[in-house]
């Protein structure tokens, strides 16, 4: 075997490397919106190449949610999936958060919940588990459920979390279509995004990849921007 023939094997088993990273969430993704096909793309928000780092940002709108905000990221080891969906307001429901955060091959961490807009609000789902540990992100009774999801493993094993997945987007749309939220008072969000600015993790990671002024800007106008 010459050479070009070990270069362009390097390069193909390099490319399907890169292509497993970006499809890590497929599944969840697929998901989210076999869940809710009404779920439409407004427009993208970013699209940023950084060291070594992509991030791309879109907006959905639905006929009960004010918004859905992605944000996935990937690199050559890595790729985070971030999703937040803020229904329509007056029916007192909570947001539905999706953390999926594969950093390498052998550490990856799924958190997805029902999180309530309200400081201090105790919400909980009946037939869901019950988150029975502690994780220092995620302050339970505070923005967070007693069924928030948490589960560590590597990449070969995130499909094993799908059917719970399925399981709490089927839980929340029974909510959603039950209330038929309307409002759109987005002050209603305030305390929560400003909370969830504070306990935001990625901000040093996204300066160090994209700078200060770009990081900045998308936690305050895309990320929280109701804080």
């Amino acid at each position: 075997m010459g050479l070009s023939d070990h270069l362009f094997l390097y390069v193909l088993s390099w490319s399907n490397f890169i292509f497993k990273q970006m499809n890590l969430w497929k599944n969840y993704k697929d998901a989210l919106f076999d869940t809710f096909p009404d779920m439409v793309r407004n427009y993208e928000w970013a699209n940023w190449e950084g060291k070594k780092t992509k991030l791309v940002a879109n907006l959905y709108t639905h006929p009960y949610f004010i918004k859905s905000r992605e944000v996935e990221i990937w690199s050559e080891v890595s790729c985070i999936y971030n999703n937040i969906i803020y229904p329509k307001t007056g029916s007192n429901l909570p947001c539905f958060g999706m953390d999926l955060m594969g950093f390498t091959d052998k550490k990856v961490i799924i958190v997805f919940d029902f999180q309530h807009p309200v400081d201090n609000y105790l919400f909980s789902v009946e037939d869901l588990p019950v988150y029975e540990g502690e994780y220092r992100f995620f302050e339970i009774g505070n923005h967070f459920s007693k069924n928030i999801y948490i589960a560590k493993c590597t990449m070969s094993e995130v499909d094993e979390h799908v059917d719970m997945f399925k399981k709490y987007l089927t839980k929340y749309k029974d909510m959603v279509e039950l209330e038929k939220p309307s409002g759109y008072e987005i002050s209603s969000y305030k305390d929560f995004d400003t909370y969830m600015t504070k306990l935001d993790p990625v901000s040093g990671f996204l300066k160090g990849q994209f700078g200060a002024d770009k990081s900045e800007s998308l936690v305050k106008n895309f990320l929280f921007c109701y804080g």
